[in-house]
C-alpha cells in the first residue's frame, strides 16, 4: 500500500488522528508537543502516527492535506489544521465541542450494542 493510501486508511477508520513528530510521551518538536497537550486538556482519545519513522508518510501527509507544516490534526477523516489552529480553536472552545461530540456519539453507540 502507498503512503496516500495509508494515510487515507489511517484518518478515516480513527475518529481523531494527530500526525506529528515522535510520540505524545516524546515529541520531537515543540509544535507536536503543544498539539498532545492541547488534546489531552481535551480529554480526548487519540490515535498519533510518528512521521520521523517513515519518509514515505512524513512527505505523504503534506500532500494529503495540501498542508506543509507538521502536526495535522484530523478528525473523523478531516482535516482540522495544525498546532496554531488546534491553539485557537481550544482557546475559542470550539475544538472541545468537536471532541465532545465525537464522543458523545462513542458512547450512545455502545449503549445501543
Amino acid at each position: 500500500m502507498d503512503a496516500q493510501a495509508t494515510i487515507k486508511q489511517t484518518v478515516t477508520s480513527n475518529d481523531v488522528v494527530l500526525y506529528m513528530k515522535g510520540s505524545p510521551q516524546f515529541p520531537q518538536c515543540g509544535f507536536s508537543s503543544l498539539a498532545t497537550q492541547i488534546l489531552n486538556a481535551c480529554n480526548a482519545q487519540y490515535v498519533t502516527v510518528d512521521v520521523l519513522q517513515d519518509q514515505a508518510v512524513r512527505e505523504g501527509i503534506k500532500q494529503y492535506a495540501n498542508w506543509p507544516t507538521i502536526p495535522q490534526l484530523y478528525v473523523k477523516g478531516e482535516f482540522i489544521g495544525g498546532s496554531d489552529i488546534m491553539r485557537a480553536m481550544y482557546e475559542s472552545g470550539e475544538l472541545q465541542t468537536l471532541l465532545a461530540d465525537i464522543k458523545s456519539v462513542e458512547i450512545k453507540s455502545a449503549e445501543i450494542k
